[in-house]
């Protein structure tokens, strides 16, 4: 079923799942054989990577995604398979998380001798520091350090070539989730407590590691958060809890100077998950959030349901992730082999209704001809949105 959060509801079925959110599915990329894991955009937009129990990695190129044949890169994943993933910044090199040796692999994007294409090849693997199932890994934007984190309590900060810098204990029960801030400053953790936690990893001016310290807490739900995301400047943070809420945090405090984060908008979702996952936009416009085999779009500042994709898989989702262009969003379905990229008509919408605020309020000519500028060009967007 796909929904609109003010217009109702209308029914899909076999036959008219395609007529009816066309539109609004903008590619579906198939391929994999077996579970998929999880997927990520490249900072720089051109590709999509994904990894699946089948002992691949594709990376696949975006834009081609409105073409019928979706080209891929395929790297193989010997004697093990990958889970998690995370490109660098320039998209030439990636880690993984691996299943059977609970540790990080590197891998490298690089062009074939006869000059054809790229190739991926594994280079070389972390030694296994943990000792429980790891659950994501990253790589900062500054390319200073790696991250990884275990479903016990444990985070490890490496350095890029696999020396242990420094282990935390999140002291959470169990780590739901961590990742690194989009700026590469900091690591988040959420578990089984009801806050997340933030720590700063910190180097010298020369470079040299220094320390990880606390850096601050989003402290509101009343039980454990499932998930959580950054938006793209690092001054919002969206999170998803147990408790029945999603929340929006203002995250560009002072810390420092004991200045604490502010909470923006709680928001709230219908129905009983055993894991969700959430994904704000990289301009904090609008929030993905899935619900099982389904997709929320809701509205950042109003909390509105602005678009309700349901039963968009037919297994449960096991990836969100957006392109930094904003334009559009993807999600994998696990078991369900697909991963489908939806555009962000209801993200899109949003932005044309704040600019029109903006445009109201401008008082000098100059700063109504650029907001005119930008309603502009979105719309544009929203009537012919393309890749």
């Amino acid at each position: 079923m796909l929904s609109n959060g003010r217009n109702g509801y209308s029914s899909l079925n076999s036959n008219n799942y395609y007529d009816e959110i066309q539109g609004v599915l903008a590619a579906t990329l198939d391929g994999n054989k077996t579970d998929i894991d999880g997927i990520e955009f490249s900072s720089n937009g051109k590709y999509l990577i994904s990894s699946a129990a089948d002992r691949t990695i594709r990376l696949w190129s975006v834009k081609d995604f409105n073409e019928r044949d979706h080209k891929y890169i395929r790297g193989n994943v010997e004697w093990d398979h990958a889970t998690k993933i995370n490109l660098t910044q320039d998209a030439r090199a990636f880690i993984s998380a691996l299943a059977n040796g609970n540790t990080i692999r590197v891998f490298k994007v690089q062009k074939k001798h006869d000059g054809t294409g790229n190739t991926v090849t594994g280079e070389f693997d972390f030694p296994q520091q943990h000792k429980a199932d790891i659950i994501n890994v990253g790589v900062s934007a500054t390319g200073k350090f790696i991250m990884s984190c275990s479903n016990d309590t444990t985070i490890v900060i490496w350095n890029l070539k696999g020396e242990v810098l420094e282990t935390l204990n999140t002291n959470q029960v169990n780590n739901s989730f961590a990742c690194i801030s989009p700026c590469g400053r900091f690591v988040a953790s959420a578990g089984f407590t009801s806050d997340v936690k933030l720590y700063e990893v910190e180097f010298t001016k020369t470079g040299d590691f220094k320390q990880v310290s606390r850096a601050m807490d989003l402290k509101g739900h009343s039980a454990g958060v499932y998930h959580f995301s950054f938006s793209a400047d690092c001054t919002r943070m969206a999170t998803v809890s147990k408790d029945g809420t999603w929340k929006i945090w203002d995250i560009d405090v002072e810390y420092n100077k004991g200045q604490d984060p502010s909470l923006l908008m709680t928001g709230v979702y219908s129905g009983h998950h055993n894991n969700m996952f959430i994904a704000i936009s990289p301009d904090a416009y609008v929030v993905a959030i899935s619900m099982g085999r389904s997709i929320g779009v809701f509205n950042t500042t109003t909390g509105e349901l602005e678009e309700m994709l349901e039963n968009v898989h037919s297994d449960d989702i096991s990836s969100l992730t957006w392109h930094p262009s904003c334009h559009f969003f993807a999600s994998a379905g696990g078991a369900d082999k697909h991963i489908r990229v939806w555009h962000n008509t209801a993200g899109i919408k949003a932005q044309i209704h704040d600019l029109e605020g903006q445009l109201k309020k401008a008082k000098t000519e100059s700063l109504k001809t650029r907001l005119e500028h930008r309603i502009l060009e979105a719309r544009s967007t929203l009537e012919k949105i393309s890749f």
